[in-house]
């Protein structure tokens, strides 16, 4: 099924023993556009689950020509309204692939160059960066300056899919918007805040403080960092520093360190699409800032929900990567 912007799919073979018989179960779980590896049941709740997602595209042909919602003063409102609820899934921010190892499928292949050729320090059959079925950059990608040691470090990153956010960890910057089911934005504008809530992750959430503060000088290094937010017409504009290293900002392609500083802007251009600018500047880690582009896509419908973290322990190839066992006599602190 072909869909609107860059999707991944997620195929995971499972081997069921019981009373001395096989059964082979096939997931390619698909929700709210993110795939997450779940069973699939039987033919009949394959076909119902065929059925809805053919009713979800229906639907979202529907909106796609709809304009962006607004408050009664004519400001965008990013997150929901009285009469529209659903949640954000993102997508691939175009950033070209200079790594020596393959990609995994958790992130999306063929950031293209210019005029669908490579680009300088970038390899064929590369990757941008993240997941999930948000539209990417068009090419040409955008060359990330690596150092050294983070280039290495990406590469690890592919060999070993140790990530933090399969052991429940919060994700901070745009890894927000790659969780399972997408992630909700609510703004406040009595109280000056806004909210991100992410759903398929931990039981976390993001501030953005829009009373017009500036950063602490003070900040306790943080999963989220410290978040200040400012209106530029249309465009919520958010400025983000104090992040820990405890986390990945996407799904393995970017390390960072303390120093990594965030300019995210939002953009929402129609009811069901949001321009995601990234702009990254971590001197720990790269020789000079660089931006990436994509869109958040609208699931209309989909709410909040309770989801237990590892639940099922159905991402357990996220914690092994290549490695076919795991040494357990250490602590591990991702």
């Amino acid at each position: 099924m072909k869909l609107h912007g860059i999707r991944a799919a997620v195929v995971v073979s499972l081997a069921v023993v019981a009373g001395g018989g096989a059964m082979r179960a096939q997931s390619q779980g698909t929700t709210g556009g993110v795939q997450v590896a779940v069973p699939q049941g039987s033919a009949q709740d394959r076909a119902a689950a065929a059925a809805q997602q053919q009713r979800q595209q229906d639907a979202r042909g529907r909106l796609a020509n709809e304009p962006p919602p607004r408050t009664a003063d004519g400001r965008i409102v990013l997150g929901n309204t009285a009469m529209r609820k659903g949640v954000w899934v993102g997508g691939n921010l175009g950033f070209c692939n200079a790594n020596t190892v393959a990609a995994p499928a958790s992130l999306n292949p063929g950031a293209a160059g210019p005029a669908g050729g490579a680009v300088a320090g970038a390899r064929p059959g590369g990757a941008g960066q993240g997941g999930g079925r948000g539209g990417g950059a068009a090419a040409p990608c955008t060359p990330v300056p690596y150092m050294e040691w983070t280039l290495a470090m990406s590469d690890d990153r592919r060999r070993n899919e140790l990530e933090p956010h399969t052991r429940c960890k919060p994700s901070g910057g745009p890894r927000q918007w790659l969780t399972p089911y997408g992630a909700e934005f609510l703004e406040l504008p009595e109280l000056k805040l806004a909210y991100i809530f992410d759903i398929g992750g931990p039981h976390t959430y993001r501030t953005i403080y829009l009373d017009g503060r500036t950063h602490p000088a003070n900040l306790a290094p943080s999963y989220y960092g410290h978040s200040i937010g400012w209106w530029e017409g249309d465009t919520l504009v958010v400025d983000t520093i104090g992040f820990n290293e405890g986390f990945w900002i996407d799904r393995g392609q970017l390390p960072h360190t303390d120093k990594l500083h965030l300019i995210e802007k939002y953009t929402r251009t129609a009811l069901d699409t949001m321009k995601y600018e990234l702009t990254i500047d971590d001197p720990g880690a790269y020789t000079a800032p660089f931006t990436g582009t994509s869109n958040l896509r609208w699931e209309n419908g989909t709410e909040l929900f309770e989801y237990v973290c590892q639940q099922m322990n159905q991402a357990h190839e996220l914690m092994v990567g290549a490695g076919t066992s795991v040494d357990r006599s250490t602590l591990i602190v991702p």
